[in-house]
């Protein structure tokens, strides 16, 4: 417990709470903290001027990350014939139907990502119960279904990101780890900012980006002068 105590008052030695740090001097303020022996993930929260509770102001999208999200993600497929066969070669981990709907029902999700072909929907529909709160379920307005398996399934090998506001108006994501460099993670959270802010809802009324921040999984949470998020 000594050596947590530690570890966690390290990295959070020198910080201000109260300061809105620039998005690069943040960056490398939790780079240069890092002191866990595994790669920490990058996680940035945007707080937003919305309720999520009425429809028009609800928040969700997807957006590929420049560079990659540095993780490993498995990919399941619902598909038949010549799609499936496409999802295999696009490099999916799991591609099924009715077999696969089977084994998701069972409480075996032994993948990250989900993605179908529109007539495989009435099918995936049952697992909603499952997948749902887990953020998994197959969605068109994310990419999520579509009859481009093939390109689906690179985007999600490659660095896309789906997002979506909570009940307290907070969405985040990881967006790299600490082993990126701060040009690399910059330019991940500024595409992840700028397609939230594109997200933005009609209902949604005065400021809308109220606050960000970035931390990573062992390090303290910085807020960030938002001005910085759109630099060049």
């Amino acid at each position: 417990m000594a050596k947590i105590a530690k570890r966690v008052s390290k990295t959070r030695e020198g910080i201000d709470p109260n300061k809105a740090y620039a998005l690069g001097d943040a960056l490398k303020l939790l780079k240069d903290r890092s002191s866990v022996k595994f790669d920490e993930t990058i996680e940035v929260a945007m707080n937003l001027g919305v309720d999520p509770r009425h429809a028009d102001q609800m928040v969700r999208g997807v957006v590929n990350l420049p560079n990659g999200t540095g993780r490993s993600v498995r990919v399941a497929v619902f598909a038949r014939g010549d799609k499936a066969d496409e999802a295999r070669a696009a490099g999916a981990d799991i591609v099924g139907a009715e077999d696969l709907v089977d084994i998701v029902q069972k409480g075996t999700i032994d993948f990250d990502r989900c993605i179908a072909t529109p007539d495989m929907m009435p099918l995936v529909g049952r697992l909603g119960k499952v997948l749902g709160p887990r953020g998994m379920m197959p969605n068109p307005k994310v990419g999520t279904v579509t009859t481009d398996v093939a390109a689906a399934v690179k985007a999600s090998k490659g660095g896309a990101v789906e997002f979506r506001v909570e009940k307290a108006g907070i969405v985040h994501a990881g967006v790299g780890k600490v082993s990126f460099e701060v040009k690399a993670l910059e330019e991940n959270i500024r595409a992840f900012a700028d397609a939230v802010t594109k997200a933005k809802p009609a209902g949604a009324k005065g400021n809308y980006v109220k606050k960000v921040s970035v931390t990573s999984t062992m390090g303290p949470g910085l807020k960030l002068d938002v001005a910085t998020l759109t630099a060049s």
